[in-house]
């Protein structure tokens, strides 16, 4: 995994493999969601994370033995707990969907259905300026952009993979791949261009 993360709701079991991938069992009952329908706010989920900050790509192969409604897991990009964005594979309803919930004091979620569950899933999250693409991939080399969200400009986030099982009691998850780099700025490569 990339060096100097941090666990933000440690779970009792994980291992990293090798210096790129980890794998953990998901904490029972946890999750991350902030009012909206619902009428509660939870923000219990293991996250292991790096700060960052400025223009950045994150990338992540997910796999997990999803069996409970709302098994989840994937990339989270938070900046505090009344503003973050966690994007991934859910299951719900009996099948996986790629999952994307944006906070900004309110959570909103939007799902779509995978027509089956692939072996793994590749994540990937890009941040310029004011936005936060994130894309999906179900080979690892072609990316469909899925979401596009606002986050503050230049504001130093953590980043990094998440996992949750709400009504469950845990999934064995594993995160492969994992790779946060640094992107040129954007607004200096626009002035030297032009210049």
């Amino acid at each position: 995994m990339t060096k100097k993360m941090y666990w933000f709701n440690e779970p009792d079991t994980w291992e990293t493999m090798g210096n790129s991938s980890l794998a953990m069992k998901v904490t029972p009952k946890t999750d991350y969601w902030r009012q909206t329908h619902y009428g509660f706010t939870i923000d219990d989920g293991p996250f292991y994370y790096v700060m960052m900050g400025g223009e950045f790509e994150a990338r992540v192969k997910i796999s997990g033995a999803f069996k409970n409604q709302y098994d989840q897991m994937g990339l989270m990009i938070r900046k505090n707990k009344k503003r973050w964005i966690k994007s991934g594979a859910e299951f719900v309803d009996g099948k996986v969907h790629l999952s994307t919930v944006v906070t900004n004091k309110f959570s909103d979620w939007s799902l779509v259905e995978l027509e089956k569950a692939p072996k793994a899933i590749w994540l990937k999250a890009i941040r310029r300026l004011d936005s936060l693409k994130l894309y999906h991939s179900l080979d690892g080399k072609n990316f469909t952009l899925g979401r596009l969200a606002y986050l503050p400009n230049n504001s130093p986030v953590m980043v990094g993979i998440m996992a949750a099982s709400p009504d469950g009691d845990g999934f064995n998850a594993v995160f492969e791949d994992f790779v946060l780099k640094q992107l040129p700025d954007q607004k200096r490569m626009e002035w030297s261009n032009n210049s």
